[in-house]
């Protein structure tokens, strides 16, 4: 293929580093793509892909464009769905018509450029026909992104080559560890997703915080804003609920134990040592951060958290060995998509977590079906 770098110069707003631009059939049946003319394109999704999210359908459907800049023109409104603006969670329907913004892609020698990816099994905690689920290590991203080059999805389907449908069901932050489910159909995922969207799965998580938890604090209902950092970071905050952009969240807390600082540990002294507290969280909606960031606005940051936590502790922790945020998605329950029971999946907390606060998790629950 020939460049055209001087007959089409990129527009504002297209990410170019070469001239050669994805092209899209008009009825999308797999995942067919062609370099072609750069041209904004309109594909219909048909049934194969009902109900998945926007963001997903367009990673499959433009192989080789930064995730960044996907996520970048949605968020400008360059792509549509029935001629509306989307956001990126949004779930497309059999029949959807989309519009795509010429998109270019970076060439090396009239290749693709294409990023490793390790093939990479994660502990299974449950598994059938329909999804499984993993025990998520912490400092792992869910998918790649913003500057992460392969997440758990990417390194999964690597190592699972003959399936054809793997999907994130749902997300956890990249330092937070536990439960995460994996659709290996797509009936499987809208089951999955029908569920969480309607609140009806239930989630709760173990935080370490520091200071003593007041007992009588059992429930956070603040509402969460969105905003990006001038660096493009995304962040969360708390909000008045009349603020436009509010969304209403709803955290519940329940104190598990108190123990130690683990900050300080290592610390010889005859004076007492300071208190943390291991909760129970509960979330009843499911925001980005929703759980760091009601803790910390309470007064109570949880140990590790290098965006709302409290730096200082942080880099106590640190010093004593504590090199991760103490946040991990400990039971998940939920229906069986496929046989239509209720079913618990625990995950049990790593060594290292065992150690911060001294063995008191209870670390024997086993997944009951």
């Amino acid at each position: 293929m020939k460049s055209n770098t001087q007959n089409n110069p990129a527009k504002p707003g297209h990410y170019r580093l070469a001239s050669v631009c994805i092209h899209v059939p008009r009825v999308c049946p797999t995942e067919a793509i062609f370099l072609d003319s750069p041209q904004v394109t309109h594909i219909t999704v048909n049934e194969e892909f009902d109900g998945q999210r926007l963001d997903n359908f367009l990673f499959r459907t433009l192989k080789g464009v930064p995730k960044t800049h996907i996520y970048r023109i949605i968020r400008s409104g360059e792509v549509r769905v029935n001629k509306g603006r989307a956001s990126a969670e949004s779930k497309l329907n059999a029949g959807d018509v989309l519009r795509i913004p010429p998109v270019r892609v970076s060439v090396v020698e009239s290749g693709l450029t294409k990023v490793h990816v390790p093939a990479r099994e994660f502990p299974i905690l449950f598994e059938n026909d329909g999804f499984l689920a993993i025990n998520k290590p912490a400092g792992v991203a869910v998918h790649g992104g913003s500057g992460v080059s392969s997440g758990v999805i990417e390194q999964l389907r690597q190592a699972r080559p003959q399936a054809q449908h793997l999907e994130l069901v749902h997300r956890l932050d990249r330092d937070t560890s536990g439960v995460l489910l994996i659709a290996k159909k797509r009936s499987s995922l809208r089951h999955l997703q029908d569920q969480f969207r309607e609140r009806e799965t239930g989630k709760t998580y173990l935080a370490l915080v520091k200071g003593a938890w007041p007992v009588n604090l059992k429930v956070i209902d603040k509402s969460l804003q969105k905003y990006l950092m001038p660096d493009g970071e995304r962040r969360v905050r708390v909000v008045a609920d009349d603020h436009p952009d509010a969304q209403r969240s709803i955290t519940l807390v329940k104190v598990r134990s108190q123990v130690a600082d683990p900050s300080q540990a290592n610390l010889v002294t005859s004076m007492p040592h300071r208190l943390c507290t291991l909760l129970d969280v509960t979330i009843k909606t499911g925001r980005t951060h929703q759980i760091r960031v009601h803790l910390s606005q309470a007064g109570f940051p949880i140990a590790g958290d290098d965006k709302y936590g409290d730096f200082e502790w942080n880099r106590q922790l640190m010093k004593a060995g504590c090199s991760r945020m103490f946040l991990h998605a400990w039971k998940l329950e939920f229906q069986n998509p496929i046989s239509g029971e209720t079913m618990q999946i625990v995950a049990p907390p790593s060594q290292d977590l065992i150690q911060m606060v001294g063995g008191v998790i209870e670390n024997n629950l086993q997944s009951k079906t």
